[in-house]
Formats: C-alpha cells, structure tokens, sequence
C-alpha cells in the first residue's frame, strides 16, 4: 500500500511542480489539499476545521510536512506514505512556523490554497486537478462510498419513531465512525420539520411517521454525499408522487452528467424540470449539489458557474421538493456514471434505466 501511495505522491509532485512553474514554492494548509498531495493521509484532528495541524510545503528540491512535536509521530507512523521530509516544530512557538517557512522558500514567492500577506493564490489548473481523480483515489472513494451507503442502510433499518432527531443523527454518526468514517455532516428531520426547512439540522423532536437522514460522510480525505428517507408504515398517495417527482427531476441533471457538460448547463436543466413538474420556486429554496471529491462541494452548480465535468470527477446532487430529497455520489466516466455510495441492500426503483433509492417502508 505504501508503494502505491508514494508513487501516486511522486505523481502529484511532478504535477505542481509543472504547474507552479520553476523558482515558486506550494504551501498547501487546508485537510482537503493535505489529503489529495498525501494520497489519502489525515490533517484534522478538530473534526469541523477547514486546516489541520500540518501543512504540505513543496519546493523544487524537495516536499516537507510542518506540524509541531505532539503530532510528527502519529503522522509518521500511520498518515503519511513516503516522499515527504518532516520540518518539527515547538509546540508552545507556532511563530516558528514562518521561520521554517522563511527557511524553505529562500525568498522566492509563495502559492497558498489559503494565502497570508505576501503569498498568491493558487494557479488554476491545480484545483482542476485536484476535483479529477487518479485510479488509486477512485479506488479509495468506492471504499468510501460503499461504507457509507451501508452505515445509513444499518442506521434507517434500526431507526423507530419516538427517537428524536438527536438520536437518529447520534446512530448515523455511530455507524459511520465504527467505519473508520469522519462524520462530517449528520443531519436528521423528523416528519413535522421536514416540511419546514431545506437544511433541518437535528434537534430533540421525535420523529413521528417519517423522517430524513442526510450523510457527508470523510474517509481518506474524500466525501460520501447521501440522503434517504425512512417512513414508519406506508408512504401516503401524496408522498409518493412527490418522491417519484424528486427523482425524475433528478434524473435530467444525472443525464447530462457527463464529460465535457457545464455545470449552469445542469443547473438550467434543473430549473426547466422543477418548473415541468409545478414546483418553479424549488431551485430558489436550496442548493442543487455539483462537484464533489475533498470537499462535500468542490464547486456548487449555479447559473454563471463556469466549470465544466470530465471523467474521473465526482458529483453529488442533490435536488429537493418540500418534504422529499434525493442524493447519491457519482463518478463521471466515459461511459456514464457510477453510483459509488448506493448499497445494494437498499430498496431501489429504475429511473431513466438508472436504480434510485425508494424510501424505506419499516
């Protein structure tokens, strides 16, 4: 595995060092960017932080890791594959943190994900290159994906109506890290608040008839993004049209999810089915999804978004109507897509000859 690992490392090296160009250096703070150039390694201790506790310092001579002494051996020993030389800081200093970075720059300017005064932004092929991944991260993100899937299978299965909100989303999070996945975001609404809000963070209402479970779900940096629904005795007529409206709205933006498609060509495509199916006002009242990868959303679909898709990226729609929603984490190939967080176990119906989940009926 480590092999593996540091080869795809020696790969991304080579990569930014093209794309920096010579005499410039790469800092790289955030836990998306220091899992991408690690292949899969782990920055974040603090579980909703956006940087970690090391940073990726890449030169033309050599790739260094800055973190302080109570992290360099847990990193060295489980996080980090070879290629990277560690620089060991005082904890108690964090100043010296830019003398080593005075130190490895020698004067030449400095590219950041995240720039302080005095550096530069990030060229732009290089988060390209990030959302468009390698076979080895692929791999990885199937893993991902299907533990996830089957986290929320066993969550939804256990469920019962007088849990709350809280617990629902407490057993969510417990299946995902018995997984070895950081629960990134969990969230839960029971039948009252599904109809009231687009983003029901959980609270200590029960859940009643139905309720709704909502993963972005971490593992090797990469985000598993997905919805189901579990109802508690039979859907209602009403529920059932507006479920099977979700998923064939979904369907338009799943169809042209393909290499070479703009993502406010998707989005456009979105509006036109929510209008098609009487609900114009949906796309105004939540977010439709867009890429995804190291981030829950790289890039989220909009009408000037100028993006395009090509095959190794990941998608994660994630259309809704009040009370229902759909989502699953796609890879875009150039074949069509390939649904990494669907578990089998679930129950599913085609659409546009493509398997979407159905709600649970318990």
């Amino acid at each position: 595995m480590n092999g593996t690992r540091a080869e795809e490392v020696a790969g991304k090296l080579r990569l930014v060092r093209g794309l920096i160009g010579p005499g410039r250096v790469l800092r790289l703070k955030g836990i998306d960017w220091f899992a991408w150039i690690t292949a899969g390694g782990a920055s974040e201790v603090l579980l909703a932080a956006e940087s970690g506790i090391a940073e990726v310092v890449v030169t033309g001579e050599g790739a260094f890791v800055v973190t302080d002494e109570i992290e360099a051996k847990r990193l060295i020993d489980e996080q980090l594959p070879p290629g990277f030389e560690l620089r060991i800081l005082p904890w108690a200093y964090p100043s010296q943190r830019q003398v080593v970075m005075r130190e490895l720059a020698q004067g030449m300017p400095v590219l950041s994900d995240r720039p302080e005064e005095g550096e530069l932004d990030l060229p732009r092929p290089l988060p390209a290159a990030k959302m468009t991944l390698t076979p080895p991260e692929i791999q990885r993100y199937r893993e991902v994906g299907l533990l996830a899937g089957q986290a929320m299978t066993e969550t939804l299965q256990q469920a019962r109506p007088e849990w709350t909100e809280l617990q629902l989303s407490g057993a969510g999070a417990a299946a995902l890290l018995s997984r070895g996945l950081a629960p990134a975001l969990v969230m839960a609404a029971g039948e009252r608040r599904l109809a009231l809000y687009r983003h029901p963070m959980p609270t200590a209402e029960p859940l009643g008839a139905c309720a709704m479970l909502v993963f972005c779900a971490r593992g090797y940096g990469l985000y598993a993004n997905l919805t189901r629904f579990v109802s508690f005795g039979a859907l209602t007529p009403e529920q059932e049209i507006l479920h099977r409206q979700v998923r064939e709205v979904e369907a338009h933006a799943l169809s042209l999810s393909r290499p070479g498609a703009s993502l406010h060509e998707v989005y456009r495509k979105l509006a036109s089915a929510y209008a098609a199916a009487g609900c114009e006002q949906a796309i105004r009242e939540h977010h439709q999804g867009g890429i995804t990868g190291y981030l829950s959303r790289e890039v989220i679909a909009s009408p000037e978004a100028p993006e395009h898709l090509s095959a190794g990226m990941a998608v994660a729609w994630n259309p809704s109507m009040t009370g229902a929603k759909v989502e699953d984490t796609f890879l875009v190939t150039e074949s069509g897509l390939s649904n990494l967080t669907l578990d089998p176990a679930w129950p599913t119906v085609p659409v546009a000859e493509r398997e979407r989940p159905l709600v649970l009926q318990r």
